[in-house]
């Protein structure tokens, strides 16, 4: 008894060593037999790996020896099992019918010892117990995986729509007692919901909603399972009520585009138009139909204040209708002194914005119109009335100088940097036209002065003719009285009575 039962010994006891050492084993560090939870929809690998024996054996030797047979026991061990993959000496592979082409091996060459079975995608049905058999020469050792499922449902299913009713349910394949259900959401919102029946519900959700989200199932036997998903809302880019700033007078585009393109999901945008209640009148602008796209934006080519206000854009997808609201706010200046400013004038220039939010902040500054309009240049500090910011939505200037003639802007700045903007052209006339009441006083004196000149010269003539008029002073002069003859005529009379002397 006493040979045998030593003979016993050594055989159980040396049979684990020679099984670690013979060629093929799982690798260190890992159990022959693991388990696999993976979300529906998504890919799985179920793990095996093995090592030969010889390691001086080539690669191309060792596929030469190997195959591996990969079967699925189905939701227990006790049911009839049936083939999944089968990859031979050669090469060839032959798949089960109701499972390809969704399996694969990791390294389809079999010659670096990875004999993971991949499973993409995973279907509700795929969950149950997998077992791999792999072949070298003589030798057989097999790996156990169980795949575990967890299926996370939407309501409607995804693309969700912006702002309809979602919900979202998850649950597992695991047999224990739901005791909790909590949804992470991984985005920059970081919400947390959980509840008892693994429903969640979320009223209207928003493009702050997308992203990655965390499904955690813990049931009563303390297995604790989750799965990730990407939770994908069909809406609109950008904030969720955009405002577009357009100075009085120039164009403005308004925005309208989707998140994703509609036929991505195979489904195709009916409609899409633009409406604006603008003095109790619907305008309606119809937006041509683009399945490739998803940007239906509205140009205004140029706008007034009588544009400012709520425009609505409107596009259905599919049976269901997507809405966004856009406010178009109109940026102004008016100006204290209509037409052109004197030199020397005091002038208030005030920037108004129609449908204010109450976050913008206004800024003035002077473009240098020597150079470029692309180069700032600040406006002295005597010119802004000893104003030193050109911060506020009133532009001061207490004495009108030729330096501030060009172009002055109006910059609406927010929280994210600037807004938008309006220009304003000052015109300033010069010092001899401007200074119209020096040069009208002038002009008075000159034609005072020239009209007592002329008044002079009147009186002058009228005292001469007066003198030249009273009586002489001698008496004897008195009967005389002057003749006006032609000097020539006297001369050749002289000369006749010369002439009759001599003869």
């Amino acid at each position: 008894m006493r040979p045998v039962s030593l003979g016993l010994f050594l055989t159980f006891t040396l049979l684990p060593f020679t099984a670690g050492h013979i060629l093929l084993g799982l690798s260190e560090g890992r159990s022959r037999e693991q388990k696999v939870w993976v979300r529906e929809g998504s890919s799985a690998v179920l793990p095996c790996h093995v090592r030969p024996r010889n390691m001086r054996e080539s690669s191309k030797q060792l596929s030469d020896k190997i195959s591996v047979l990969w079967k699925r026991h189905g939701g227990s061990v006790h049911q009839e099992p049936h083939v999944v993959l089968e990859a031979g000496y050669s090469g060839l592979q032959k798949t089960a019918q109701l499972m390809k082409p969704r399996v694969s091996l990791q390294d389809s060459t079999l010659r670096n010892g990875n004999f993971s079975l991949r499973i993409d995608p995973v279907r509700s049905e795929d969950v149950g117990l997998y077992e791999a058999q792999v072949k070298h020469q003589t030798e057989v050792h097999s790996c156990h995986v169980e795949l575990g499922v967890i299926t996370v449902n939407l309501s409607p299913p995804n693309p969700v729509i912006e702002n309809e009713l979602l919900l979202m349910s998850c649950n597992s394949s695991h047999r224990a007692s739901l005791v909790e259900t909590c949804w992470f959401h991984l985005g920059p919102t970081s919400r947390t919901f959980c509840s008892l029946s693994g429903t969640v519900s979320i009223l209207y959700p928003a493009m702050s909603d997308a992203g990655s989200w965390r499904c955690q199932l813990r049931y009563s036997d303390k297995e604790i399972i989750s799965a990730t998903f990407n939770l994908q809302i069909l809406g609109f880019d950008g904030p969720t009520n955009p405002v577009v700033y357009a100075a009085a007078g120039s164009a403005a585009d308004l925005p309208c585009s989707l998140s994703y393109v509609p036929s991505a999901f195979g489904m195709s945008v009916v409609a899409a138009h633009w409406s604006h209640l603008a003095g109790g009148h619907l305008q309606d602008w119809g937006v041509s139909q683009n399945l490739s796209s998803r940007s239906f934006p509205l140009h205004l080519p140029a706008v007034g204040l009588g544009d400012a206000g709520q425009y609505r854009c409107t596009v259905s997808v599919g049976h269901r209708t997507i809405i966004r609201d856009v406010t178009l706010a109109v940026v102004t200046v008016t100006p204290s002194i209509q037409g052109p400013v004197s030199e020397g004038n005091h002038l208030l220039l005030i920037c108004s914005l129609t449908h204010s939010q109450g976050h913008e902040r206004f800024q003035w500054t002077h473009l240098d119109s020597a150079t470029t309009k692309s180069k700032l240049a600040e406006a002295a500090p005597r010119n802004l009335g000893g104003h030193s910011s050109q911060m506020g939505p009133t532009l001061e200037i207490s004495q009108v100088s030729q330096k501030d003639t060009g172009t002055w802007e109006c910059s609406v700045y927010g929280p994210d940097g600037k807004l938008g903007a309006v220009e304003y052209d000052l015109q300033i006339t010069g010092a001899q036209v401007s200074s119209a009441p020096s040069i009208f006083s002038g002009q008075i004196t000159f034609g005072l002065t020239l009209t007592l000149f002329f008044l002079l010269a009147i009186c002058v003539v009228a005292l001469a003719l007066q003198k030249r008029a009273q009586t002489p002073a001698f008496p004897a002069l008195e009967g005389m009285f002057a003749v006006n003859v032609p000097w020539k005529s006297m001369e050749e009379k002289q000369k006749g009575k010369i002439q009759q002397m001599e003869c």
